[in-house]
């Protein structure tokens, strides 16, 4: 595994990811509160999920409420799942094309799904300060990627959170729909935007869009074999 250098490590304040965090109090807060009325959901900070040495990290936003929130697995049982574990098993990297719950015997092969924010914020919104402050557990899981690793942002914030984790300016890498770029420790970082369902309605994503993201980490891929 690659070992992040001493400032990358001091840029992002790396940090061992729990379910228990509670460093970001309205998060927990609201977290407590959804426990109390929703007591069959996971409701904790959302660990990541698949392949412990991928070819391929998808970064997404934070936790849908009634997703990954409920399932306790990222993009699992909402909107936005649905186009990317179709597409993840359209290019092999999943079992299955649908995603319904952590138990559903899915898995990633070469890719691996995290978020931003871990944990669901009130009306899907979170805080600059709730981002920089998970972004220690993105720093961390960045750092024992191998050389070579694609990563794929699905969105702005999940794109500059990126960014931040690996310690780079987020002035010399520009957002946009299928842009890809070097960064350090060996990583190549691709855009998309969020395979949400105001975006695919809108068709500000389509299927073929999000493909097309696909297809370019597919060559990229190949290429490094």
């Amino acid at each position: 595994m690659v070992m992040a250098t001493t400032g990358r490590r001091q840029a992002a304040g790396q940090k061992a990811f729990t379910t228990a965090c509670r460093d970001c109090s309205r998060l927990a807060d609201f977290l407590a509160g959804v426990r109390v009325e929703q007591p069959d959901y996971f409701a904790r900070p959302v660990p990541s999920f698949g392949d412990p040495e991928p070819r391929l990290l998808i970064v997404g936003l934070a936790p849908g409420m009634h997703g990954a929130n409920r399932t306790g697995r990222p993009f699992t049982g909402d909107y936005a799942g649905i186009l990317l574990y179709q597409t993840l098993h359209k290019f092999g990297y999943a079992t299955r094309p649908v995603s319904v719950s952590a138990d559903d015997g899915l898995e990633l092969r070469g890719a691996r799904i995290t978020n931003a924010v871990r944990c669901v914020p009130p009306e899907n919104k979170p805080t600059g300060d709730e981002v920089r402050s998970c972004n220690g557990y993105l720093a961390a899981e960045l750092r024992d990627l191998a050389p070579g690793t694609a990563v794929l942002a699905l969105g702005g914030i999940a794109h500059k959170a990126v960014l931040a984790a690996c310690g780079e300016r987020a002035s010399a890498f520009k957002f946009a729909h299928a842009a890809h770029y070097p960064l350090s420790g060996g990583l190549r970082l691709f855009d998309s935007y969020h395979c949400s369902r105001y975006n695919t309605n809108t068709g500000r994503l389509t299927e073929a869009m999000f493909e097309q993201v696909f297809e370019l980490v597919g060559r990229y891929d190949r290429s490094r074999s």
